[in-house]
């Protein structure tokens, strides 16, 4: 039997995704959190659990996002669980992706050694 290009879990945390990023956007705006949006969802294999990435527009509130997100998350669940056609619908878990500090940090670390680098004619 040919494997299946793509997991079911693969499939759930896609639409998880796509439904959260809605539901944080919506939370963000009535609740008055910091500005956050979900990155990526990781379900494990048994669909018990969500791991719910998020990036901060400012790294310095990502603590306070996370929190509330957290805080949150049995609110979300139970919208999941009316606008997906899941039998359970994961707990979720949601944690701070730095990815993105991490990358603006490497760019302002090789433009500083750009501006930094002697030129030829400066020889």
């Amino acid at each position: 039997m040919p494997s299946r290009d793509f997991k079911r879990t693969d499939r759930v945390g896609a639409e998880l995704r796509r439904e959260l990023s809605m539901l944080v956007h919506a939370a963000v705006r009535d609740h008055g959190l910091p500005s956050c949006s979900v990155s990526d969802v990781e379900v494990s294999r048994d669909l018990d659990f969500a791991s719910v990435w998020v990036t901060a527009l400012l790294p310095e509130q990502s603590a306070a996002a996370v929190k509330a997100l957290n805080t949150l998350a049995g609110e979300f669940r139970r919208a999941l669980s009316r606008s997906m056609r899941l039998r359970r619908v994961p707990e979720l878990r949601f944690k701070y992706d730095d990815s993105v500090d991490k990358g603006e940090r490497i760019d302002a670390l090789l433009r500083d050694a750009g501006d930094a680098a002697p030129s030829d004619d400066e020889t």
